[in-house]
């Protein structure tokens, strides 16, 4: 057998953490049993993430795309902003509660990167926006970047079904337009 590496070794672990953490759920998924469906030693895991969380989470992105690597790009505020709301809404729905649960409840084994790349992809947004014109200006305080990407978290880690495309529409048109434009919202 040709032994595997890098890229393609990498390809291997995270489809076989895939597919474990979609038979096994989140509780039952060990390294080991990783290992094991990707023909390896857990040591080569331990190589490349620290923990499951971690390695469930490259396990997401290799799966579901990474949105900071696709920042939607419609030609406006509001649909750039729907979108990476939608892509986290079908990463929820993907995932299923049981693992987003269980991802948060190891969030201090991740890396406090994971925290921040949210606002890396609204700063690229509003920066678009703000160029368009269609706000006044790009340089907003942090909470309010990240407002709608957080409300959603909040809203998700609570919720046991995937969440309607009415409470992405509100988050965007109720708290985070007003927040940016100045504006008030539809029911403001």
């Amino acid at each position: 057998m040709e032994r595997r590496r890098g890229a393609e070794l990498e390809a291997v672990l995270l489809d076989a953490a895939w597919d474990e953490l979609m038979e096994a759920g989140y509780a039952r998924l060990t390294m080991e049993a990783v290992a094991a469906r990707a023909h390896t030693g857990k040591q080569v895991l331990y190589r490349r993430w620290r923990n499951r969380a971690e390695l469930v989470v490259a396990a997401m992105r290799h799966r579901t795309g990474s949105i900071v690597e696709n920042v939607p790009d419609t030609g406006s505020l509001r649909d750039d902003v729907l979108g990476v709301l939608r892509l986290m809404a079908e990463r929820f729905a993907t995932l299923g509660p049981d693992v987003v649960h269980g991802l948060l409840a190891e969030a201090p084994d991740l890396d406090p990167e994971i925290y921040t790349r949210m606002s890396s992809v609204m700063a690229t947004i509003v920066k678009r926006a703000a160029e368009r014109g269609e706000i006044p200006t790009d340089d907003l305080p942090d909470r309010v970047l990240t407002a709608p990407t957080n409300l959603l978290r909040h809203e998700m880690l609570f919720a046991r079904e995937p969440l309607p495309a009415s409470a992405l529409t509100s988050l965007v048109d109720d708290v985070f337009l007003p927040l940016v434009s100045g504006r008030p919202g539809r029911s403001g």
